[in-house]
This record gives C-alpha cells, sequence and structure tokens, in this order.
C-alpha cells in the first residue's frame, strides 16, 4: 500500500520527483482522449537525451481498490515484458513498463490522490476510429497477441477492479430492476427496446454458464478492447503494444473479442440515431477473426473459437442493456450530450444484435474456416 503524502502547496513537479527516475523535468502537459483517468505526457532530460513518460491521476472514483488495480498492473506487466523478452522482442516497446515509486510502489498518494507514471512508448500512434482496415486488422493481432501470452497466467489470482463488469446475468437483473422501479418514468418511450431485451433473456447465462461448468477456461482479459488501446508504430502500421490495463480481471476470452467487433465492425456511430445506417460489417469481422486467432497462436480451446459470435452477440446485447438500464435509472453512470442519449446508444447496439442475429451462419462459418 502506498503511503499517504503531499500536502496543500505540492504541485506536479514534486509528485514526479516521488517516482525513482532521475533528469530534469522539461514540461508536463494534458495528453491523449480517454474520459476516465486523467493523463499528462511528462518530458525529461536525462543524461544528455529527452525521455518521456506519461502521468496519470487515477479515477478512484471507478478503481476503488487501487492497490488491487496497481497489483493488477505490475504482475502482469511484469509476466508480459518476461515472455517478450524470452521470445526476443523488445519489452520497452511491446509491453507498457511501471515506474515504482522511490519507495519502491507502484503508485503514489498525494493530498487524496493516487498517481502512476509508465515509460512513454516512442514512435507509436493509436486512433479513436477504424480508418484503415489494416490498423483494424492489427488491433486482433495484438489482443491475440496479448491473450497468448498471458495464457497461463494464474488468472485467478487478479483482482476484480470492477465487480460483475461482464457478468451478463447480473446485467439483466440489473435491467429489469430498472424496468420495475421506472424512477424516471420513462419505461414507455422504450417498451421496443425491453420487449427485444426480454425476448432474448434465455440467452444471458450462456457464457457464465459454460464457465461455471468450466468448459470455457477463466482467462487474464483486457475488457476494454478498443482500438484506441493498441499502439500502432508510427512507421510501419504494425501493432506493437496493448494499453490501458485497467480492466484487466479474470474472465473469459470471447469477451474480449467480442466488445472489439461490437465496437469496431459496425458500420455506424455507437450512438448513430439513423438505424438503418448500423449493421455488422462482415469484411471487418472476418478481418478481426483471422488476425485475432493468428495472435492467439492455438491457445484457444476449440469451445472457445466456436462461441467467438457469442461473444460478440453477448457483449453488444449486454452494452445495449447497460445503456438502457442508465436511460431508465436518470443517465447516472454513462456521461450523455443531449436528451435521449443512452436510448439512442441502446437502440444503435440492439440494431447490431438483430444484425448479428440474420447473419449468424456467416459469422460462424467465418470463424470455422479461420486457420
Amino acid at each position: 500500500m502506498a503511503e499517504e503524502k503531499g500536502g496543500i502547496f505540492m504541485n506536479k513537479q514534486d509528485i514526479i520527483q516521488m517516482f525513482a527516475l532521475h533528469g530534469t523535468i522539461l514540461d508536463v502537459r494534458e495528453y491523449g482522449s480517454g474520459h476516465i483517468n486523467r493523463t499528462e505526457l511528462v518530458r525529461m532530460e536525462q543524461d544528455g537525451r529527452q525521455m518521456q513518460y506519461i502521468l496519470q491521476q487515477i479515477n478512484t472514483d471507478i478503481f476503488q481498490n487501487v492497490d488491487g488495480l496497481m497489483e493488477n498492473i505490475t504482475n502482469v506487466t511484469d509476466f508480459l515484458r518476461r515472455k517478450i523478452r524470452e521470445r526476443g522482442g523488445d519489452p520497452d516497446r511491446e509491453a507498457l513498463c511501471v515506474i515504482q515509486t522511490r519507495d519502491g510502489d507502484g503508485y503514489c498518494r498525494v493530498d487524496g490522490k493516487c498517481y502512476r507514471m509508465y515509460r512513454f512508448i516512442q514512435d507509436a500512434v493509436s486512433y479513436d476510429t477504424v480508418e484503415r482496415q489494416s490498423d483494424f486488422y492489427e488491433s486482433a493481432l495484438a489482443f491475440g497477441t496479448f491473450q497468448s501470452l498471458l495464457s497461463d497466467y494464474p488468472a485467478d489470482t487478479l483482482h476484480e477492479t470492477i465487480a460483475d463488469f461482464h457478468n451478463t446475468p447480473k446485467r439483466f437483473a440489473a435491467f429489469q430492476k430498472a424496468v420495475q422501479e421506472d424512477l424516471c418514468a420513462r419505461v414507455k418511450a422504450a417498451e421496443k427496446e425491453i420487449a427485444f431485451i426480454m425476448e432474448r433473456e434465455s440467452q444471458m447465462s450462456v457464457l457464465t454458464d459454460l464457465l461455471a461448468d468450466k468448459k470455457l477456461p477463466l482467462r487474464v482479459t483486457h475488457n476494454d478492447t478498443k482500438l484506441n488501446n493498441v499502439m500502432l508504430d508510427a512507421e510501419t502500421g504494425r501493432g506493437i503494444c496493448v494499453i490501458d490495463l485497467d480492466t484487466v480481471m479474470p474472465g473469459l476470452s470471447v469477451y474480449d473479442f467480442g466488445d472489439s467487433i461490437r465496437f469496431g465492425a459496425n458500420t455506424a456511430a455507437e450512438d448513430e440515431t439513423d438505424l438503418s445506417k448500423v449493421s455488422l460489417s462482415l469484411e471487418l469481422y472476418e478481418l478481426y477473426v483471422k488476425g485475432y486467432l493468428k495472435g492467439c497462436q492455438n491457445s484457444l480451446t476449440e469451445l472457445e473459437k466456436q462461441m467467438l459470435p457469442m461473444g460478440a452477440k453477448l457483449m453488444t446485447l449486454e452494452c445495449g442493456m447497460r445503456f438502457l438500464t442508465d436511460y431508465l435509472s436518470g443517465d447516472t453512470y454513462f456521461r450523455i450530450h443531449r436528451e435521449h442519449h443512452n436510448l439512442d446508444r441502446c437502440r444503435t447496439q440492439l440494431a447490431l444484435v438483430a444484425d448479428m442475429e440474420r447473419k449468424w451462419e456467416q459469422m460462424a462459418d467465418i470463424v470455422a474456416k479461420a486457420e
């Protein structure tokens, strides 16, 4: 546990000096497009050359067990770096590197706030949306490689940084409760969406039942497999490093695959109001399947591979259900930018689920034929 330090006059440079770094701080500026943690880029001069680091203030409203969070990240990154080194890779570019504090901790507490530092990955970029198909493929390869490298990590030793994050039956129970209570008198406006979800009640526990029956293995999962959580080499475009490990937890490989498809293979924006634009791009889906399975290097079981389409469908259905639950409860979790924003988001996800169901045989066939 990091010891509380600081005082009301402690500035950013003082905080940086708490980490085991030497040299002169040149500047500190805001960095990235993340919405959870506050991120800044630190530029330093060390031994005659310029080095860069990432300083993050951890959002303790969401991640309340910071000790568990940083234990997960430190142990997983150490494991990854060792595996990458053993296969002849470059751990400083292919894995995050946590900078310890001068006291040997993974983070520091200052005036009630928690801070951590990473080494900055040089000459690399990330993208928020799929602009080139090759970028989507590279993200699939990177997340598959991430899964493969961690395939023998003891997943049950990880802390749950967000409890029941992908427990779809519990998400469904919360949805039912929101419908029953109807706190904001919004049920009538969402009758079609509620009915759509209720009709699929029997599917909610498909994956959790297989896990409980030990037919699917417990894995180390990333749980936020968006394109922008993969760093791509600025020159070659190759996926080199998976970042943002806050939600690394025990889970199912098909969760990570499914969330990537939900986010990246949708032909429309997540909050598109014209539902005619919403569909599953089978071209992008096939591209991701090939990249993900290649990265996994035969580390998945046959049943895991067979359940990849179900992972895509359930992660999309779960996300739509979460948006609708929040809408019915008064928009208390997801930040909204217009009236009925969460209902629009829900409708987009459910439209994507419906299209997946229409293309179900094709989705399964693509997985069956992939090497």
